[in-house]
């Protein structure tokens, strides 16, 4: 499987992912709706509001890494993919194999 043919399945995929994390996030607000919104005084009001973060906070990091897959295949457009964005030496096949989005080469990843 060629680089944009990887990057096109994993955008598919966190797509989906966004769509059920999106879902889940939804219910959890409307679940919250239905009960006692009080959470000062309501012993699941801590739990409720830990779930919404928590999703909120798993569609934010969802949403970054369709960015980041959106920018590779803008540099594979652009002809830079590959190349280091810190330092402009090449990276290398294996850290690209393991992280088709990497900027950085492994040495200005550390």
């Amino acid at each position: 499987m060629c680089v944009r043919e990887q990057l096109e399945l994993d955008r598919e995929e966190t797509i989906g992912r966004l769509v059920v994390l999106k879902g889940d996030h939804a219910a959890v607000v409307a679940a919250s709706l239905d009960d006692n919104a009080d959470d000062e005084h309501d012993p699941e009001g801590a739990t409720i509001a830990f779930e919404r973060s928590q999703i909120a906070a798993l569609v934010r990091q969802t949403q970054d890494h369709l960015a980041e897959i959106d920018a590779a295949v803008e540099r594979l457009d652009t002809g830079t993919y590959g190349t280091c964005e810190r330092c402009g030496e090449t990276i290398g096949a294996e850290r690209l194999g393991a992280r088709p989005t990497a900027r950085t080469c492994i040495q200005c990843a550390r």
